[in-house]
């Protein structure tokens, strides 16, 4: 069964395409499902920087069938995607797979988060009973290369991520945070991170505003702050110096309208704004308003860029165990091809096994004694085990045959000089 991924990334797509073809949490299930309809595993990813979906088709099912239907599934036309998309098959497909769980495909390189995040998507297309047994054998293989990769090389020493940029652009802008105010909004992992930066820089006080206030309330109590539902956003994001967003949202959360009355109320001191969503939180033309300074993840390339020096040469080691990981688990994808033929082989074995016990025993019913009863089991089984392959090496040496010659010695374990040489 043909391995395959079809996606885009930060790297072949602006945030533009990459919001129209990300899955929402809320639709996953339905489209794991869908994609059932050309795919016969699945899992699919879907980051802020990626959508992915890692896919075993049937043999007679194209590549195209899957581009068909992610094309379908967002409503657009396979001609607006087809530029911004990448196709791996099989040994790429594994090495991909492998290159993204240990951070090597990231924004930021050897970030940890992708790997939590390949995890979480496997584990809804598992609980949908939509993934089997080469696409739950791949990701066990990324899962363990990626831990083999974080423990033997330092790819991970620094704290590099997309949080670690974001609060590093504020510090640019504000030299001191100590009298800010942040307003994170969302409450996952990435904000999570965002709020541990912004403590470590000592920020002055921070809000967190969350589809769920417990949730809010539980962050923003770690650093002392305050948690606030979205429907107060309004009400506070006057109090706000930066504001880092980043939700599940298929829609905006804070418009142009909302931002500049904000800004009024603040008398035009700035505002400084990152979004890290995808799709976007913050409506595009709020870049456009004098005294706010928007960036995407996009625009956190060039900060990103300055901190990856330390990391390069944990990634070339990185890349050479990604190597010989993705040779190991293409050994272990051909032997599959083959398991029909061990398992007839040791069905046959134990069949003859099974008969030819039969056979002693009824001796021993009548009336041979032990030692004849072992010695017809011992001979026959002999026999009966080694006569197809007698067989094959007789006819492949009257016709000199050579090559099965020598494969026989290598099968059977037998000295590989032949003594008629």
């Amino acid at each position: 069964m043909p391995i395959l991924i079809v996606g885009v990334n930060h790297k072949t797509a602006p945030v533009a395409i990459r919001e129209k073809v990300s899955f929402s949490p809320d639709a996953m299930t339905r489209a794991l499902h869908s994609a059932r309809q050309v795919v016969q595993e699945s899992v699919i990813l879907s980051t802020c920087n990626r959508t992915e979906i890692y896919a075993v088709c049937p043999p007679q099912q194209s590549v195209q069938s899957v581009v068909a239907w992610l094309a379908q599934w967002h409503s657009l036309p396979v001609s607006q995607l087809q530029p911004y998309l990448y196709l791996h098959q099989d040994e790429a497909a594994v090495r991909h797979t492998l290159r993204v769980a240990c951070g090597l495909d990231s924004l930021v390189l050897g970030e940890p988060q992708i790997l939590g995040q390949l995890k979480s998507a496997l584990q809804v297309a598992t609980e949908q009973a939509v993934t089997g047994n080469h696409l739950n054998r791949l990701m066990q293989h990324a899962f363990s290369t990626a831990k083999k990769v974080r423990t033997q090389t330092s790819i991970g020493a620094n704290p590099i991520s997309v949080a670690f940029a974001a609060v590093s652009l504020a510090k640019q802008i504000f030299s001191q945070l100590e009298k800010q105010t942040a307003l994170l909004i969302g409450a996952g992992e990435t904000i999570e991170l965002v709020g541990k930066h912004l403590a470590t820089n000592k920020i002055g006080h921070v809000l967190v505003a969350n589809r769920s206030v417990d949730k809010a309330q539980k962050l923003a109590a770690e650093y002392g702050g305050k948690g606030i539902s979205l429907q107060e956003l309004a009400d506070h994001l006057p109090k706000a110096d930066i504001v880092i967003s980043s939700t599940a949202s298929p829609v905006p959360i804070l418009g142009k309208g909302t931002v500049e009355r904000a800004l009024k109320i603040r008398k035009h001191r700035p505002m400084f704004m990152v979004d890290i969503a995808v799709p976007r939180d913050i409506e595009q033309e709020v870049a456009e308003l004098d005294d706010v300074y928007l960036y995407t993840v996009d625009d956190l390339q060039s900060v990103i860029e300055e901190n990856l020096q330390s990391r390069r040469a944990a990634a070339e080691q990185a890349e050479g165990m990604v190597g010989t990981e993705t040779s190991n688990f293409m050994a272990w994808l051909r032997a599959q091809d083959h398991m029909d033929t061990i398992r007839e082989y040791r069905a046959r074995t134990e069949q003859t096994r099974q008969e030819t016990l039969d056979k002693a025993l009824a001796l021993l019913h009548h009336g041979k004694t032990p030692e004849e009863a072992l010695q017809f089991l011992a001979h026959t089984l002999s026999n009966k085990l080694s006569h197809d392959a007698t067989q094959a090496m007789h006819h492949a040496a009257r016709n000199g045959d050579h090559a099965l010659l020598a494969h026989a010695r290598a099968l059977f374990n037998l000295s590989t000089t032949d003594t008629n040489d």
